[in-house]
């Protein structure tokens, strides 16, 4: 399992990758990406992905390279890079008006705190993930010329055990009564509710009143013949990759979860809605390669109540 998602973590680095050294107008512009990578691991996941063109496009006919286009375009990049920017949009705001910490939970490779802007600075920003994630991070940035930021933390935590919030309260740099940003980015996806409430109740205790969470997750039609055919498919490669998907929710049931759990609904995108806004200048420059925002995924900003 630790390995199957390692794999994730590593496909989500390629497609950031892959879509800056492709386009020169960019959703994100992320040149730490290409360089967490060595050249055979670049080639080796970008042959992976157009040998695969079958299963995404049965009948697609084209070259390699065209494959490889299709698949990062349609499945690979527009959830990856979508809710990246959301993500950091919304982190600038909080920094704003009064954010102190950026938490990452299930951080993978994230590339953020390598490339932050001057309101990052002003952070302290903890990366929490599985140990050997957390030190295969470290080896690539090392091998990369890459020296962590002074303001950088990492907790090796497994979310999925019990006790794990407590390696962060502990942190002699965290403060629970500062403003807290903290991010779920690709994991709502892997929790059944119970362990999704059970999360949220424990960032409940954890955060204190005016912190956010940002955090994309599958509406009630993600699975089954009512699903779109990419996140058919992309349910499929979780389930043959032994990461099992779980039922989505209805922003009616969403929001009364959060709300049970201390958290109330500031922002809420759908795919259209995606698309519309962090997509319309990558699409306008590049006609021939649009990106649209993945079937029955939405996005959501959370603030903790008082």
């Amino acid at each position: 399992m630790q390995e199957n998602r390692n794999l994730t973590a590593l496909f989500s680095l390629f497609a950031r990758a892959w879509h800056n050294e492709q386009y020169a107008v960019r959703v994100l512009k992320d040149d730490v990406s290409r360089r967490l990578l060595s050249d055979e691991e670049y080639r080796t996941v970008g042959t992976h992905m157009a040998n695969g063109i079958s299963f995404f496009a049965p009948q697609f006919s084209g070259t390699k390279e065209q494959a490889l286009c299709f698949v990062a375009t349609e499945y690979l990049c527009p959830s990856v890079l979508g809710r990246a920017v959301f993500s950091e949009q919304a982190l600038r705001t909080a920094a704003k008006i009064g954010a102190k910490q950026y938490v990452l939970l299930g951080a993978g490779y994230d590339t953020f705190p390598y490339r932050q802007p001057e309101f990052g600075k002003r952070l302290c920003i903890f990366e929490l993930d599985r140990a050997k994630t957390v030190q295969d991070k470290i080896a690539r940035l090392a091998r990369a010329g890459i020296t962590p930021p002074e303001n950088v933390r990492y907790l090796a935590a497994d979310l999925t055990v019990s006790g794990w919030e407590n390696l962060l309260a502990q942190h002699p740099d965290f403060d629970e009564d500062s403003p807290t940003f903290c991010s779920l980015l690709g994991l709502v996806y892997y929790l059944s509710t119970a362990d999704f409430v059970r999360l949220l109740c424990t960032l409940q205790k954890l955060l204190c009143a005016g912190s956010t969470l940002v955090f994309d997750y599958p509406d009630e039609n993600a699975f089954g013949e009512t699903a779109g055919v990419r996140a058919q498919k992309q349910a499929m490669l979780a389930r043959a990759a032994g990461e099992e998907m779980h039922g989505g929710y209805s922003l009616p049931t969403l929001t009364r979860l959060l709300s049970d759990c201390g958290f109330r609904v500031y922002e809420h995108l759908t795919p259209n809605e995606i698309t519309a806004q962090f997509f319309q200048l990558h699409n306008r420059a590049n006609p021939e390669t649009p990106l649209r925002a993945f079937d029955n995924v939405n996005y959501c900003l959370a603030v903790r109540k008082e």
